[in-house]
């Protein structure tokens, strides 16, 4: 049986939502990006506990696939933005359609009545978050985090940070470090 869960935005998600399915005595076969995998159907009694227990750490399950196509587009942009080690090479239209077998006009038609947002502001917004991120370890030149991110010189993605941040890139190093989000408040 496959569960699908929202808000599953990273490894340590992963754990959280695997230690506490252990605990109600279900052992996942595998726990990835907002989905588990598990051996056994269950009641419906059995998705309420667990239900109750992922609650108070954000997650919930998903249950119409609307919802779960929104959350598999936004598991999808994450994975693009924040955890690949290569940018990507594709249009993202062409590699969501691609992977979730789908056309993009559907594809974008779902998440914006689910999410209230465009896939672009969406995606546009993981990948200022990353930069910020960036910004704050201080690591990497703007060159860098502008290659990083696929952004085709450093002054797009200068233009779109201050349209969405208000501020310059250089701005936010200096000052703004505390204005992080988490990848779910996105």
């Amino acid at each position: 049986m496959n569960l699908h869960i929202k808000n599953m935005v990273c490894n340590r998600c992963k754990m959280v939502v695997k230690a506490e399915l252990e605990k109600l005595g279900f052992n996942p076969v595998s726990v990835t990006l907002g989905e588990v995998y598990l051996n056994q159907d269950l009641s419906a009694a059995d998705k309420e506990k667990i239900t109750a227990s992922l609650q108070p750490f954000g997650f919930e399950l998903l249950a119409d696939r609307k919802t779960h196509l929104a959350e598999q587009i936004k598991t999808a942009i994450i994975n693009v933005v924040h955890y690949a080690i290569e940018p990507l090479k594709i249009n993202l239209s062409l590699y969501l359609s691609d992977l979730l077998k789908l056309e993009y006009a559907n594809l974008s038609a779902v998440f914006s009545e689910v999410e209230g947002q465009t896939i672009e502001k969406y995606f546009i917004a993981q990948k200022i978050e990353k930069a910020k991120e960036m910004l704050t370890y201080g690591e990497l030149t703007l060159s860098e985090i502008a290659y990083q991110l696929n952004y085709s010189s450093v002054a797009h993605l200068s233009a779109q940070f201050k349209k969405v941040m208000g501020i310059t890139p250089s701005a936010y190093k200096t000052t703004a470090k505390d204005s992080r989000k988490t990848l779910d408040e996105i």
